[in-house]
């Protein structure tokens, strides 16, 4: 039997929602390779439905589409023909390889690294950064959803205020207020998508290309170095010590501070009253502005919490970065900056280039989970929880470690590091634990400058106390 067409075409098994979609692409794909010449005459719908095993209305449906956008034209009384289209030319080799092309902005052509957005499954989870959300009220945050999404269905169509939804910023300046004791007013928050587009944002407003020298812990948060070198600043890796940054390095040209002050990443230290100090002397004497990144501040288990750097701050010259993704979950992508009166204008401009806004919806559930108290009790329950696999991880170093792992000290946070006093290079071992199903970050992956650090990075958001043991003894086997 003769083929219905003069090429194949490869649809999924009958009933598939993706067989109008297949069928349609890769007529389409013939007609714009060339395959389908100008002016050739279709099958009949009901012959082309035979000739490929669908039904008559799925012919139907694709032949309409590609009409509609004029891949087809009909004839009253003659059929359906290809229409005289303009041909998708053969895609030529590359000149150049890719990430160097003169085409791309030269920041871009070599992207600034950034750790993996996936990993494999692993039968034990140490990696860093991620919460446990098995027990996140779910069934709450629906019920207020639903909810929200009602009251937006009863609102005229209309982008919202590229600040972040009024609501929201009054709930988030009150939650800081109590939990950080930052001084803010909701005009002073912005709503962003996350940290990540805060640290995104405030490097276009305050970064010049080529000129701004912005400091960096080291080691330090990979994506918030990435967001700066993407605007084109000069780094200055600043070193980190027990109380955590060190001030007296700090370049002198340096106008943007980046820290980590309540839970440093990765090291996990918490930076001294004293260092918090030197850290907005020298930044007030010098002009510049300090980036602080309330790391991991909701889960504090031993001592009073140290004040927020924007707390202290007289002179306007902190930006608090904060995060809903480790109290509640990494999806919700919703994050804040209290900005300084200054420079809310730019930063509230960035936000309405880059987005326009946060996503309604999203905003004013959060908005009702703050002031109706489940987030202060969600933080409650899991900072327990978190407290307890701290505890496990400590014993289980201590137990099948020896001296060979000597953690550094840490009240905070959903991770724990350690540097390795035996020979062992951290790279090696994390690449052997991964083959064996434990995944963990090396301390020198976090670094930029020589020696790199020798240790290990252990998350305990994502593994439960009853397994931690076991994942502890067992990588002490592969380092034996």
């Amino acid at each position: 039997m003769d083929p219905i067409l003069p090429f194949d075409i490869r649809l999924p098994s009958a009933g598939s929602r993706d067989l109008l979609r297949a069928l349609h692409r890769q007529l389409r794909a013939a007609i714009l390779d060339g395959r389908l010449q100008p002016g050739l005459r279709l099958p009949a719908t009901r012959a082309l439905a035979e000739g490929l095993g669908v039904s008559r209305n799925t012919a139907v449906a694709a032949y309409d589409l590609l009409l509609s956008e004029g891949y087809l034209a009909a004839r009253p009384g003659a059929g359906t023909y290809v229409a005289d289209v303009l041909r998708r030319p053969k895609r030529s080799e590359p000149v150049a390889a890719p990430g160097v092309d003169r085409r791309l902005n030269v920041l871009w052509r070599t992207p600034p690294s950034v750790p993996p957005p996936t990993a494999p499954p692993y039968r034990f989870d140490l990696r860093v950064g991620l919460p446990d959300t098995s027990g996140f009220p779910f069934h709450v945050w629906r019920r207020l959803s639903a909810r929200a999404l009602r009251t937006v269905s009863k609102a005229p169509a209309a982008y919202a205020d590229p600040q972040g939804r009024r609501a929201l910023r009054a709930a988030i300046a009150q939650h800081v207020s109590f939990a950080r004791a930052v001084a803010c007013q909701p005009d002073d928050i912005v709503v962003t998508s996350g940290a990540q587009q805060a640290f995104d944002l405030l490097a276009r407003i305050l970064v010049t290309p080529g000129r701004t020298a912005v400091a960096i812990e080291e080691p330090g948060y990979p994506p918030i170095r990435a967001a700066f070198v993407a605007a084109g600043a000069r780094i200055a890796p600043v070193a980190v010590d027990g109380e955590g940054l060190m001030v007296d390095r700090l370049p002198a040209d340096a106008r943007v501070i980046c820290v980590t002050p309540s839970h440093q990443y990765p090291t996990g230290v918490a930076m001294s009253p004293r260092r918090r100090a030197a850290l907005l002397d020298v930044a007030q004497a010098r002009g510049a502005v300090v980036i602080e990144d309330d790391y991991d501040s909701e889960f504090r288990f031993a001592g009073r919490p140290l004040d927020a750097l924007q707390t202290l701050d007289r002179t306007g010259c902190v930006f608090y970065v904060g995060t809903f993704s480790k109290s509640l979950f990494p999806a919700l992508r919703l994050g804040f900056v209290a900005v300084p009166p200054w420079a809310r204008p730019a930063l509230v401009t960035a936000k309405q280039i880059a987005d326009w806004h946060a996503p309604v919806l999203a905003q004013d559930t959060l908005a009702a989970f703050i002031i109706d108290g489940h987030l202060a009790r969600h933080v409650r329950k899991m900072r327990k929880i978190y407290h307890e696999r701290r505890a496990v991880l400590l014993r289980a170093l201590a137990r099948h470690w020896g001296g060979r792992l000597q953690p550094i000290p840490s009240d905070a946070g959903l991770h724990l590091s350690a540097h390795l006093v035996a020979a062992i290079p951290a790279d090696l071992l994390v690449a052997k634990a991964a083959q064996a199903g434990i995944g963990l970050y090396a301390l020198g992956s976090r670094a930029t400058a020589r020696p790199r650090p020798n240790g290990l990075v252990f998350g305990y958001g994502m593994i439960a106390a009853s397994r931690i043991d076991e994942a502890i003894r067992q990588l002490a086997r592969l380092a034996a």
